[in-house]
């Protein structure tokens, strides 16, 4: 769902966008740190941000890092 998003911030097109790993951090909603491969060979951090369902809303893309591998660990951003 935020695909869309990322292409638009990073001003490229993915023909590859698979999550690798992820991890969550509960705040006043959810914080995920997604691992994607976005290439062949390169990878992305994301930090998307899910609101409570009270507030109705979809995933939002927070940050994230490019230039990443496969074995960079996914840390708080």
């Amino acid at each position: 769902q935020v695909k869309p998003q990322f292409e638009s911030r990073a001003n490229k097109k993915c023909d590859i966008f698979k999550a690798i790993l992820y991890r969550t951090q509960v705040v006043a909603g959810i914080n995920y740190f997604i691992k994607v491969q976005d290439d062949d060979n390169d990878y992305v951090h994301l930090r998307v941000f899910q609101g409570l369902p009270s507030e109705n809303q979809g995933p939002s893309l927070v940050s994230f890092q490019t230039g990443k591998t496969r074995d960079d660990p996914l840390t708080y951003f």
